[in-house]
């Protein structure tokens, strides 16, 4: 492969004119119709049909991207869908690699996205099922929460579920140290909720514990950034990236932040690291599993394992581990309501994706009747 991330096509379902270059990009926004996209390299394991090579050497290079040039923009199909490997077409993420073709005439189109490692997704709002990616191919989440006002533990535990079961590291980082008397004191109490998930305190504004979330800014390492409106992401960003890559705003009359992200955006940093700003979460629909409910709550869940009953709802069942917790002041009762709504909401979410699987495979079934009774009427 050029060090330019182009590379000979070794595929065989070239589109009619392609010159048989193939450039290898990353998604850095993506717009109605179209996606603007960095040259770079991703790992080739992720590519289907190619040779085996290096996944990510030591200062993490197979992954990075070069934006000296600026980001193209690639017109999409009508759908404004992809292809991926699994033969499926769905929406372009940012953080996305894609295979780019070139025709005989300069233009560029989308051949085929590459597998995902990690995926942060939520739940859309409405009546659908479907769920909206959030980044792609990310490393850390970082889940950026105000100490002013005050934090919402209920809101770090629901998007620490959803960075859980991304497949990535998450981080909670605490904004807006420098504007409450005790910011230590308070990110000990998000800890108390943040199992297993390192805390930090940090004022974008003096620089106080920024440190801290710079160490995770190694070359090739995407990181993330989600949290409400008002929490200070894009000065965070700003803050990591030394410069204004993001426009920020003056907070409103009421303490409380504007929006000023309006799109997801990945940033290249200097050191090699990428950032991916989020607009803020006005509401976080709840994309989960057993597995992410179990770590976020790992608290919950351990004390539930030693009630006497295996069906044990934690109410007046005689020997209940979590209720007897409650009574003694090891465990918040808030924390029990909390576990409660958001197994609530996975059990909801997940039979929403059943019937919505099961209504996909009876359109497909009927399509093939149809175009079966199509073909016999033909023959006739």
């Amino acid at each position: 492969m050029a060090d330019d991330g182009t590379t000979g096509s070794t595929r065989s379902d070239d589109a009619p004119g392609e010159t048989g270059v193939v450039r290898r990009v990353r998604v850095v926004r993506v717009d109605k119709g179209a996606v603007s996209v960095l040259p770079g390299r991703a790992p080739d394991r992720l590519l289907p049909g190619r040779a085996a090579g290096p996944v990510v050497d030591d200062e993490g290079c197979a992954r990075t991207v070069d934006q000296d040039d600026g980001p193209l923009r690639v017109d999409l199909d009508r759908d404004g869908l992809v292809p991926f490997a699994d033969g499926s077409r769905r929406p372009a993420a940012v953080g996305d690699w894609l295979e780019l073709g070139e025709l005989a005439d300069g233009a560029l189109h989308v051949r085929l996205a590459c597998d995902r490692r990690t995926a942060l997704v939520r739940d859309t709002a409405g009546a659908t099922s479907d769920v909206q990616t959030l980044a792609a191919n990310v490393d850390v989440v970082l889940v950026a929460e105000h100490l002013d006002p005050d934090p919402s533990l209920g809101r770090i535990e629901r998007l620490l579920t959803l960075a859980w079961r991304s497949g990535a590291l998450p981080v909670v980082v605490l904004t807006k140290s420098d504007l409450v008397p005790d910011p230590e004191g308070m990110a000990a109490e998000v800890a108390g909720v943040a199992i297993g998930v390192d805390v930090h305190a940090v004022s974008a504004v003096r620089g106080d514990g920024l440190e801290s979330v710079r160490a995770l800014l190694r070359p090739g390492v995407t990181l993330v950034v989600v949290g409400p409106s008002g929490a200070g992401k894009s000065t965070l960003v700003n803050a990591l990236a030394g410069s204004e890559v993001m426009a920020t705003a003056e907070r409103r009359s009421d303490g409380r932040g504007r929006h000023t992200t309006t799109h997801r955006e990945l940033v290249v940093l200097p050191g090699g690291a990428v950032l991916i700003d989020t607009p803020g979460l006005r509401g976080v629909g709840l994309v989960a599993d057993a597995t992410a409910l179990g770590v976020t709550f790992a608290d919950v869940e351990e004390l539930a394992a030693r009630c006497r009953f295996g069906d044990c709802v934690h109410g007046t069942e005689p020997g209940c581990a979590v209720r007897a917790a409650i009574e003694s002041g090891e465990l918040a009762a808030r924390r029990l309501d909390s576990w409660r709504r958001l197994v609530r909401e996975a059990a909801f979410q997940e039979r929403r994706a059943d019937a919505r699987l099961a209504a996909q495979d009876r359109a497909q079934r009927k399509r093939i009747t149809v175009e079966h009774q199509r073909q016999r009427s033909a023959k006739t």
